[in-house]
């Protein structure tokens, strides 16, 4: 069941160039963005699942700047693993 929360991503797209793989990494910090906002505004808000999801979504930032300088390959491949990524977190 969709989280009002959480932004549609779907239909997941097919990445292979580095503004898609730019765009996989964007989307993902987005969602890690949605629920951190979404935890801070519970009526008791869980500290550690905030900096679990602070943590992930710092990384997803530094692997949207390494995607910037990406060869064409390296952006293949962090955008199949955001799209990956950004599946697994939509199907929990």
């Amino acid at each position: 069941m969709p989280d009002a929360d959480s932004p549609d991503y779907s239909p997941l797209p097919s990445y292979g160039d580095d503004e898609q793989a730019l765009d996989a990494v964007r989307e993902v910090t987005a969602w890690y963005a949605a629920r951190i906002a979404a935890e801070r505004r519970a009526p008791v808000p869980d500290e550690d699942r905030i900096q679990e999801l602070s943590t992930a979504r710092h990384k997803a930032v530094e692997d949207q700047a390494r995607a910037e300088e990406a060869s064409p390959e390296e952006a293949a491949r962090i955008a199949a693993d955001y799209a990956a990524r950004l599946q697994a977190l939509k199907d929990q």
